[in-house]
């Protein structure tokens, strides 16, 4: 199953790209809920490159890497990567009137249900929004 998210930035598409793709910015977004995030980022941004974002529960209790490697890097308006689990993620930046909408389609783990999924991929875009709109 595949599963979809988008979000408009009001944002050109050029300071979305380097928002999204930016080590220091990655870890100023990525997480799903305020209880997690993202203290460690790197990222190789060429197609064969490899990404690893650390995510962590703020109490310290848990952990883990999010890893892939890219298989597309069109910029600024598309990104492919594989996960280390052989799931495929496509992100598409489009330039609209004022802004950039962002969406991402990803396949589903079996582990949770698809509204779990989506409304945690949702909330990590929500948080990309807030905090490209207000940093910049």
């Amino acid at each position: 199953m595949k599963i979809s998210v988008s979000v408009w930035v009001a944002r050109p598409i050029a300071d979305v790209w380097q928002g999204w793709n930016t080590p220091a910015s990655i870890m100023a977004w990525n997480a799903a809920s305020p209880q997690w995030h993202c203290p460690q980022s790197r990222v190789d941004l060429r197609v064969g490159g490899r990404f690893c974002h650390h995510m962590a529960a703020r109490d310290g209790s848990t952990g883990f890497d999010f890893e892939g490697t890219f298989t597309e890097v069109t910029a600024p308006t598309g990104l492919g990567y594989v996960m280390d689990d052989g799931r495929e993620v496509s992100v598409r930046f489009v330039a609209e009137q004022g802004g950039t909408r962002v969406e991402e389609r990803f396949d589903a783990e079996s582990l949770h249900s698809g509204e779990q999924q989506r409304a945690g991929w949702q909330s990590i875009l929500d948080n990309f929004k807030r905090h490209m709109e207000v940093v910049g």
